[in-house]
């Protein structure tokens, strides 16, 4: 799932989301703390290609999107409204090709924006990034080619706190970046970074009114963060080879950013430190049981503002989860099987 796939929604209540064979399976909370619903197929019974992608816009509906087949060595794009988890969602409706037809470029990734209007992002066939992006008052508006030129998978779409849309790629050459200008406006291609970067390693998150950073892990195995305008910053070690996730939240009294990753030895490494402030250093701590390799890591807090942290292991199914406790500092409950 490309995506924050552990998320809250308007009612206070978490859900997670996992791709599944030929189908995205949804879980929630049934009342604070569990328990949780079984695994439930979403969007109708329409069968969908691998990794798809979830965004969350502030009214708590989730927008999901994903490729699906439509002929012989053809795909196109199909979304779906999650607007309670614990609820039905929308079926998947057919959204296009960023090329107008042709089979899968890339997976997508999903931003909405502050009015609610989901922003799709596909690299095309010319190797840029091509949008979709919702109307204000239903349907969509036209794909518009966003330009950039031998963009790798793993795309990183993010709202900011002003309500507008960015999305970071990569490229052989570093990163590049777009920026809306003004609310529903065309995204445009910024400053690139110059900078060795691992491909599928972006993450961004809003940490001020004016900026989002971007965590990345540079070719040395180094965890970075950069917000464009500045130079990027070395903040540690990365623990491990998968990506990083984080996340805002409050540690006793102080506005903070907490980092989560499968580490080598298996287990979940978190290290935190004040938003913005990365000359304040970090440190990693590990966590919880040994995980499958293909185990991923995902960050977010409840509705009493507790940091929630969750493992899901496509392989096997199992989902953990873990909350911090209601005491000093960072202790977490022992994880637990839901």
């Amino acid at each position: 799932m490309n995506g924050d796939w552990l998320l809250r929604g308007r009612d206070g209540r978490l859900s997670v989301y996992q791709s599944s064979g030929d189908a995205v399976l949804c879980r929630a909370e049934l009342g604070p703390g569990g328990p949780w619903t079984e695994p439930r197929r979403i969007g109708g019974e329409q069968k969908l290609h691998p990794v798809p992608a979830v965004g969350q816009g502030a009214d708590g509906y989730a927008h999901l999107v994903s490729w699906r087949p439509t002929a012989k060595g053809e795909s196109g794009l199909v979304h779906s409204t999650h607007f309670r988890a614990r609820l039905a969602a929308l079926d998947w409706s057919p959204v296009g090709h960023p090329d107008k037809k042709g089979d899968r470029t890339g997976p997508p990734a999903v931003a909405v924006d502050a009015q609610g209007r989901a922003h799709v992002f596909v690299r095309n066939a010319g190797g840029g990034v091509s949008m979709l992006a919702q109307k204000e008052k239903g349907g969509w508006e036209p794909w518009r080619d966003l330009g950039g030129k031998d963009v790798q998978d793993g795309l990183a779409a993010v709202t900011g706190e002003s309500g507008r849309v960015e999305l970071y790629a990569t490229t052989p050459q570093g990163v590049l970046y777009w920026r809306q200008e003004a609310p529903g406006a065309q995204p445009v291609l910024q400053e690139p970074l110059k900078a060795p970067v691992r491909p599928g390693s972006l993450y961004a998150l809003a940490t001020s009114a004016g900026s989002t950073t971007l965590y990345y892990t540079g070719t040395g195995d180094e965890l970075r963060a950069w917000r464009p305008g500045g130079e990027p910053v070395t903040l540690l070690p990365s623990p491990g080879h998968g990506p990083v996730t984080a996340v805002r939240c409050d540690l006793d009294g102080h506005d903070c950013t907490l980092l989560a990753q499968r580490s080598s030895s298996g287990r979940v490494a978190f290290a935190a430190y004040p938003t913005e402030l990365e000359s304040a250093g970090a440190w990693w701590t590990e966590s919880g049981p040994r995980l499958t390799v293909d185990a991923r890591v995902a960050l977010g807090t409840d509705e009493d503002g507790r940091v929630v942290a969750a493992t899901l292991s496509p392989s096997t199914g199992r989902l953990l989860l873990t909350r911090r406790k209601d005491e000093p500092g960072l202790a977490l409950e022992a994880w637990r099987a839901v």
